[in-house]
């Protein structure tokens, strides 16, 4: 995806991108919505769970935080972790869909929202990402994130019939995420769902068949495993709490 749309009127040239990360940039949450395309990342990381949608569907989250708006990653403008969520490395971009004048699907194409507070403009002294090459054509920051918005953009394309496969094996369970730190404080987290590793282990080989075929039982195996990084969480937590 290399098409760019201007939503306002600006000298693209002049375009930079401020790619830190804070509060101001709405990174500030204790959930970010994730995509199937980046399981493989993020279970290294961060806890994958599962909540419903306002239209009943599952989608994915992980965990970065306890408490309300708290981002226990952030620290000093950056991210600290080895994958930082498609969503909050896209920054000002975002895909648009358009229609060819057969009534097709035409190529998606990025759309850069000029309003959003990491634009920039060349010159400013704030520091960031150039858009452009002076000379013209697309910077390599540009290229990064057309390669991001693909993953976003495979990862919805994905996710429903995802889900769905999951449903038909029965292997979506609710869960209440109790998080201790100790004796004294105690998260649960609730309305969450995971995949029953019990339910899992005893598919029988058609089922795992069907999981297999379209790369969904690997899935499942990453959002397992992914829990295993709430004792990360854990450390995070504390170790703020220490520091006030």
């Amino acid at each position: 995806m290399t098409n760019i749309v201007l939503l306002n009127n600006v000298d693209h040239q002049d375009l930079t991108v401020a790619t830190g990360h804070g509060p101001e940039f709405g990174d500030a949450v204790n959930q970010v919505l994730v995509f199937p395309t980046e399981w493989q990342d993020l279970q290294r990381e961060y806890p994958i769970l599962f909540r419903r949608s306002e239209e009943g569907r599952f989608q994915s989250v992980a965990l970065v935080g306890l408490d309300r708006d708290e981002n226990l990653f952030l620290g000093d403008g950056v991210w600290h972790a080895r994958y930082v969520p498609a969503l909050h490395q896209r920054g000002p971009f975002s895909i648009g869909l358009t229609r060819a004048e057969d009534g097709s699907e035409a190529e998606p194409m990025v759309h850069v929202d000029l309003d959003s507070p990491r634009i920039t403009a060349r010159g400013e002294g704030v520091p960031g990402q150039i858009v452009f090459l002076p000379h013209g054509g697309n910077s390599p920051y540009l290229d990064a994130v057309s390669d991001v918005l693909g993953r976003i953009h495979d990862g919805v394309i994905a996710n429903d019939p995802m889900f769905d496969a999951f449903q038909v094996e029965g292997l979506i369970e609710p869960v209440a995420l109790e998080i201790f730190l100790d004796e004294t404080n105690k998260y649960t987290l609730d309305d969450l769902y995971t995949i029953s590793a019990e339910r899992l282990a005893a598919l029988d080989g058609e089922a795992l068949a069907r999981l297999h075929a379209p790369g969904f039982l690997q899935l499942a195996f990453f959002a397992i495993a992914s829990l295993g990084t709430v004792s990360r969480l854990i450390e995070l937590k504390t170790s703020r709490l220490a520091a006030r």
